[in-house]
Order: structure tokens, then sequence, then C-alpha cells
């Protein structure tokens, strides 16, 4: 994605899967062995022991563990001729989470030595890496480059960016030249993935935290972290900024050294997780069971504080309305059920009444537990937990008097790839409201009746409808700014 975010990074205590990145901005071999050393061989037994002894979880958000994983892979192998395959789903479609583009930027030797020693394990002659922003694609191809022989296993494909490339049966459909849509089936990547062939798919940092584990051995691996959920795992915060952490640290320390807070909530796990209000927030802890008593999943780790000076109620239509357009185009849910919660979210936002925020739970009703994949669940949650978490916000904006706040786009959306946009003169805005009439894809009113962004992106493709809206504003309150 064109102007797609670099993040900046940061470490609680000692780094591992950041190691050596205070010396250089990205270790070539040379040097992420001398950070790091050389990387033992593990038979398959030792290898699954090892990630049973770590209780090493998948890091892309479901936390299956990778025990199990390369159990299945090997049995599924047993039954067909031994043929097997590893993937490294490097595929961040969710614009809060960076973590998979930091370690692939910064430190792609440390995935790559995971993956290659889960392959070296199972005999795997295909290992591929799925990545889909160019910068991370020509980062891993250098560091292919750079192991010379021992590279010529790996190949890096490039996949649409798109919030559900992600998924499993889709990063598996696009590898095998299909599209990167899941299939809607319940099928297991460790039975049939990659050409057919039992496959050991896991995310980024799973791979790297694997070569981490062997180079250190099980013991010294706990020795940080929590006993239960030993070792590291990264956060990326507010769109941001991608930090390394023990587990069982204080998120609220961890947005403090992020020079932030817990402000109105912290929305814990992408846009598929959950919202935790401010008290909450600041007594939870990094892992799996703080926030599961909490009500909240650590996802993919993305975490996004909410400031105070933004629009609770307005920032979340705006990402509903992004997740809607993000649907894979296959299922009812998606294709009608998320479009039409958007709708009903903005009509309620606008002031719809309470009959708005009833329309927004009958919709909310309607698409969860239908959909071909989680995206329609996962959407639906993320609302659901956001008027659980903001109920008085929605409750003044549907009935009228609002909160008094623009949004400011806390939540970090793609960046738009057009290099016009849209510009309000607030010196003359006089709130008729037919620029939203005729863009309503790109203008959003605010509580009053006046656009709720100063400057708005304008896709190519509404260009003519844009240039329509600037020659009949009475006010003359808008141009077109490239």
């Amino acid at each position: 994605m064109s102007g797609a975010p670099r993040p900046s990074l940061g470490c609680v205590g000692a780094p591992r899967l950041l190691a050596g990145l205070d010396r250089a901005p990205r270790l070539d071999r040379v040097a992420h062995l001398t950070a790091h050393g050389s990387l033992p061989r593990l038979r398959p037994d030792e290898l699954v022991d090892l990630a049973e002894d770590i209780d090493l979880r998948g890091r892309g958000g479901a936390g299956f563990p990778f025990a199990r994983k390369l159990r299945a892979v090997m049995r599924s192998a047993r039954e067909r001729d031994g043929l097997t395959a590893v993937v490294v789903n490097g595929s961040e479609g969710e614009p809060s989470c960076l973590k998979d583009t930091a370690l692939l930027l910064h430190a792609p030797h440390l995935v790559l030595d995971g993956a290659l020693l889960a392959a070296a394990a199972l005999g795997a002659e295909d290992v591929v890496v799925a990545v889909t922003r160019e910068d991370v694609e020509q980062s891993v191809r250098d560091a292919v480059a750079e192991r010379g022989p021992a590279g010529r296993r790996v190949r890096v494909t490039r996949l649409p960016e798109r919030f559900v490339t992600g998924e499993g049966t889709a990063l598996v459909s696009g590898l095998n030249g299909g599209a990167a849509l899941p299939s809607g089936q319940k099928v297991r990547t460790s039975e049939r993935g990659l050409g057919g062939a039992p496959t050991l798919l896991s995310n980024t940092e799973t791979f790297a935290q694997l070569a981490v584990a062997a180079r250190l051995g099980a013991l010294d691996y706990r020795a940080s972290g929590l006993p239960a959920e030993p070792g590291t795992t990264l956060l990326t915060v507010a769109g941001s900024t991608v930090v390394e952490t023990p587990t069982g640290t204080s998120l609220a320390y961890v947005l403090e050294l992020c020079g932030s807070d817990a402000g109105q909530g912290v929305l814990v796990g992408g846009y598929h997780g959950r919202w935790l209000p401010p008290g909450s927030a600041r007594g939870a802890e990094v892992s799996r069971q703080s926030l599961a008593a909490l009500g909240a999943v650590l996802g993919a780790g993305a975490v996004l504080p909410l400031p105070q000076d933004t629009c609770p109620a307005g920032e979340v239509a705006r990402v509903t309305r992004w997740m809607a357009k993000e649907s894979a185009g296959q299922c009812g849910p998606c294709v009608r059920g998320l479009p039409a919660l958007a709708d009903v979210l903005e009509d309620a936002v606008a002031g719809g009444g309470r009959a708005a925020l009833e329309a927004v739970e009958a919709r909310l009703r309607v698409v969860r537990g239908r959909g071909a994949c989680s995206h329609p669940d996962g959407t639906s949650h993320f609302v659901a937990s956001a008027l659980a978490a903001f109920p008085e916000e929605f409750m003044d904006h549907a009935l009228g008097s609002g909160c008094g706040r623009r949004v400011l786009g806390a939540l970090p959306l793609p960046q738009d790839e057009s290099p016009e946009r849209l510009v309000v003169d607030w010196t003359l805005c006089k709130g008729h409201g037919l620029c939203v009439d005729i863009l309503p894809d790109v203008v959003r009113l605010d509580a009053d009746g006046y656009p709720a962004q100063a400057s708005m992106p304008v896709p190519g493709r509404l260009r003519p409808k844009a240039l329509r809206a600037v020659r009949r504003c009475p006010a003359l309150a808008l141009r077109i700014q490239e």
C-alpha cells in the first residue's frame, strides 16, 4: 500500500525478538548472527517438545497451540506420502497491527530461522512467506538472497492487501493461484494446504518466537514472562509503535511507555477485538488470562487507546464502515449485513433517535453467527463492545445532543492512495449539508450538521462527484486540494 506506515520500536526490559535493533535499523545476515548466534537443528520430537515446554501459541489472533499444529501436520504427512509445506503468514490487513511488518522489515532472518527450523524437522520442501506490502516483500527477498544457497528453499509471495487475506483458507487459496478469499469451509491447512500438501501455517511472530526458543532452550526462554504464559510478546500500540514486552507487564505501563494512557477506553485485539473501560485497562496485564477475566482477548496484539478529545461514536462508525467495505463478498451477512449495520450505526450517530439504536441492535443479531468466515462475527462483536463501553455517548448522539467532539481518526485506517482531498473552509461553511448528499462515501456530518472532518480523501472514482459538490456548495466552502 502506497504510503503505508513504518512502525517505531520499543521494548520493556531486555529485547529478544528485537535484539540488535538498537544498533542497526535492519539486521542483515551478519548482524543477525551477531545478535542471536547460530541456529541449532532439532529433530521433529525435539521441536514438538520445545513448543510444548514453552506453551508456544499462535500470535496471529487465534492463539492455537503450536505443538498441536506440528503434530497434526506430521500425522497428515504420514498418511499422504510424507509431503509437507511451511507457510509464514506475514499479511496484516488489520490497520491497527504492525508487528509482523516490524519483524519482516527489521529482523527478517529471525522469522526465516523459525520457518526453516520447522521445515527441516518436517522434511518440508516448500517454505513460503506470504506478504502484502511492497517494502516488506523487498526486505524478505533481500534476506533470502543474503542466505545464499541456504535461502533457495524460501519463496516470497505478495498477495492483495485486504482485511480478510490473512484468514487461513484465504491465504492458502491466494498462494495456490486462486482468489485470496475465505473458502467458507472448515478446511484444516494441516490436512490440505499449499499445493494440497499438509501445511504448517502460522503467524510471523510465532516463527520468530520459535527461533528464539530454539537458541535459548525451554528453561531460559521461561525465565521471562509469566509461569503460565512464558516469554515476551509484541504489541502494536495506537497503530504506530511496536513494543516487545514480557507477559504479565502492566498494560498501563506499556501505554505510558508509548506516551499514552487509558483515555476514554482501550480497544484490545484490533477491529475484531473488545473495548476495555479506562479502569479495567489500567488494571489489566498483558496476558491471555488477565484479559480473558475482563472479557477481552489479546488477538494479534493490537492495543488502541482512545484519546479524550475524539468522538467515540464517530470513531466506531468510521471503522465499521471500513470493515463493511472489506467484505469478502461471498455471503449475505458480509455483502448486505455489514453495510446495513454501518448504515444504521451512522444514522444513530447522526441523531436518528432511539429507533436508530434499536435498529443497530437488530442488525447485530441478524449478522451474528451466519457468516462464511469470522469477519461478520468479528465486526459485530466490535460494534457490540463499543455500545457497551460507551452507552451514554451513543445515546447522546442518537438523541441529537452529541458529544461536541470531532472525529480525529484515532483508530487507524489505511491511508487513501488518492493525492486529492476535499477540504472545508470553516470560515465559510454554513452546514447546508449538500456535500453529504452528493458524496455520502466521503463526507460525514457531526451532530451539529457540519462535516466531521476538515480534510477528506477523495478516491479517484469519486472525483467527478467531488467536483460537483464543490460547484453546488452554496457557501463556496469546499475545494479540492492535491
